[in-house]
């Protein structure tokens, strides 16, 4: 305590300082590892500057779901600058009138980079927007991508097993696969990728769209989805938020349920060790996810956030940042494209004139950061779940709160009658002990 004690006055003095002085601090609020800390994050003091003639200094920190943090933004009333939500839960964010508009007119036209976000990315946080409200006033675009297999071809071939298998979500429930899965602890995530799979025949037969199965969750949805999880709990090895794509670079794990940009890190993470993983969005369809910086309300710095946004829709910082943490930027740039395209590491074109317009149309990119059209065409846009919420996370509670096989039961129940077999052992033979020396004693 006398040694924690010297840190706790200083966390405190420089707490005080720092609420003294806001004008002159950024407080960020993003996910873990994801963001380049020493080209990026660390070089936007200076740049501040260097357009303001101010100093800024910035406090990072971050958040693992988006239901934390905006917990510690709605309840909390926590004065962070800027955040970086998914987009449903930035939907969530203008119905409840948490955001603030970011004050675009603060930038000079040269230092203007807003308008390098792709319009894809644009239009589908506009999807998202309340009746009436202009989504880019209120949030730009970051990172985005899809959720599949990360698998490890080795393994699926030592055992016998074919890759095609992996084309449908069904692998999740095949016996093949018995505990040898990770999935992603993200209710929203899974439960939207496997309705469409709950729904495939309905799909297949023009009975719903992808867009309605995403839109209208309803009990009879959760159910269905539910089930399949149910079902698969004997192939579950765990549920991870992000120790899954580690495991998958030690070649620990046959596949992982993860976001592209997680797999895109594993893949080459594990290349480095000589590991090959490999990643694929099933035939049934996925969702399509983006992240995007928005202001809240309790903000105390809005204008540095404001050129923070700025900053991050720069080219070179586009690009610092994929290199770093494998996700897709959603800035869409000549420089961008020029960075991405590679026919020497991508021999395969894939269509990508969503994102980059006619010049991508047989590009060669990585199909695990830019997915072809046709990829990008069956994946749906997720939604705020609204008043269902709640059913999700009870659906997702149950799911995980008898996560186990009858293997693991098994041996648990082994391992309790082996510690109740010798908790008596040593009772008795203490007791004989004692017995012993009372006699010895009379």
């Amino acid at each position: 305590m006398k040694k924690l004690l010297p840190l706790l006055v200083a966390a405190l003095f420089c707490t005080g300082a720092f609420a003294a002085d806001r004008a002159h601090t950024l407080k960020v609020y993003n996910w873990a590892d994801y963001i380049d800390m020493d080209n990026v994050l660390n070089t936007f003091p200076a740049w501040y500057k260097a357009q303001t003639g101010e100093d800024v200094e910035v406090i990072y920190q971050t958040f693992d779901i988006n239901e934390s943090m905006l917990t510690q933004i709605e309840v909390g009333k926590e004065d962070y600058d800027v955040v970086c939500p998914s987009e449903y839960i930035i939907k969530r964010m203008v119905r409840r009138n948490v955001l603030q508009k970011i004050q675009k007119e603060l930038i000079a036209d040269s230092i203007y980079y807003f308008d390098n976000v792709t319009p894809f990315a644009v239009e589908k946080f506009q999807q998202m927007a309340p009746e009436g409200i202009t989504a880019a006033d209120y949030t730009v675009g970051y990172m985005g991508g899809t959720t599949g297999w990360l698998y490890n071809p080795a393994k699926l071939a030592e055992n016998g097993i074919d890759e095609s298998l992996l084309h449908s979500w069904a692998a999740l429930t095949n016996p093949v696969f018995e505990n040898h899965i990770y999935i992603k602890d993200a209710f929203r995530d899974v439960y939207s990728v496997l309705v469409l799979y709950a729904y495939r025949d309905e799909l297949a037969a023009g009975k719903v769209t992808k867009e309605e199965l995403m839109l209208d969750i309803t009990d009879e949805r959760i159910a269905r989805v539910e089930n399949i999880l149910n079902e698969a709990k004997e192939n579950v090895a765990g549920w991870e938020v992000d120790f899954g794509k580690e495991e998958m670079t030690k070649g620990k794990m046959w596949l992982n349920l993860s976001w592209s940009g997680d797999a895109q890190w594993a893949i080459d993470e594990a290349a480095e060790v000589g590991i090959e993983l490999k990643y694929i969005v099933p035939d049934e369809g996925s969702n399509v996810w983006f992240d995007g910086w928005v202001i809240p309300i309790y903000a105390k710095n809005p204008k540095a956030a404001t050129y923070f946004i700025d900053y991050m829709c720069k080219p070179e910082n586009a690009i610092y940042n994929m290199e770093e943490i494998g996700y897709v930027s959603m800035i869409a740039t000549p420089e961008v494209f020029e960075w991405a395209n590679n026919a020497e590491e991508w021999p395969e074109t894939v269509d990508a004139s969503y994102f980059f317009g006619d010049i991508a149309k047989e590009a060669h990119l990585n199909p695990v950061q830019y997915p072809d059209i046709k990829v990008v065409d069956k994946c749906a846009l997720m939604h705020d779940a609204g008043e269902q919420t709640e059913a999700l996370i009870s659906m997702w509670n149950r799911v995980k709160g008898d996560n186990l096989s009858t293997g693991v039961v098994v041996f648990l129940v082994l391992v309790v009658l082996c510690v109740l077999a010798y908790g008596i052992y040593i009772v008795t033979k203490n007791n004989r002990r004692k017995n012993g020396k009372s006699k010895s004693r009379r």
